[in-house]
């Protein structure tokens, strides 16, 4: 099964200026943010191919071997533009049997998460699968609450609710070409960790994700 991979950026961000290209790393030896989230794709072993999905040609210099670029209808940089529409219109132009989306708002997935994405779908038991953060806790919806509020459980005993994170969706083609989805009818749940469900959108974000970013490498460790 062919796996395929693209990350669409813009480069016009609006909620933290030029976020995808924001110094991000080590102290002192720092690199564009959006080459993070290429690294962690190449290091995968169940992609055949990755692109970078970009309107604007100026990304080139920053995107590392092992990595296409692929330009987009200036069209789907508007704002309300969904990830069903980049979804469907990057199918239309890359042939493959199923598609991982990710972001480059994401630097502190791990390979190993994406790897565990794709191969969720490849194995045939599901027809996508996407990370997300498990919750399993006193929650109101609606303005009701999942549990009885003259007897609140212990939250280990509360039914698990699941929250997506952006840091890997995959579906089958058929679902993106043929049903306009970005979710199948058998989804796999990938559970990940805190850290992994860093997205960077605001300023907090991004000072929150060179902290944590500082923590796991401190003393010479790696993500």
């Amino acid at each position: 099964m062919r796996a395929v991979a693209f990350v669409p950026i813009k480069l016009n961000s609006t909620r933290l200026k030029n976020k995808n290209i924001l110094p991000f790393g080590r102290r002192g030896n720092e690199k564009p943010l959006l080459t993070f989230i290429f690294d962690i794709l190449r290091k995968t072993h169940e992609l055949d191919e990755i692109y970078c999905y970009c309107s604007d040609e100026t990304i080139r210099q920053y995107l590392p071997e092992q990595v296409t670029f692929l330009k987009r209808p200036e069209f789907l940089d508007g704002h309300d533009i969904t990830s069903n529409q980049l979804l469907l219109h990057f199918a239309d132009s890359v042939a493959a049997d199923c598609y991982l989306l990710t972001h480059a708002t994401n630097p502190l997935i791990r390979p190993e998460t994406i790897d565990r994405t794709v191969r969720a779908v490849k194995s045939g038991e599901y027809d996508s699968a996407m990370t997300v953060r498990r919750i399993q806790d006193l929650l109101w919806i609606d303005g009701k609450p999942n549990f009885d509020p003259a007897n609140a459980p212990l939250t280990q005993n509360i039914a698990p609710v699941y929250q997506e994170t952006y840091g890997a969706l995959c579906l089958r083609r058929e679902l993106i070409v043929n049903e306009h989805r970005r979710a199948g009818y058998k989804p796999a749940f990938i559970d990940v960790s805190d850290v992994e469900c860093v997205d960077i959108n605001t300023q907090e974000d991004y000072d929150f994700a060179r902290i944590m970013f500082d923590a796991l490498t401190l003393g010479g460790g790696k993500l």
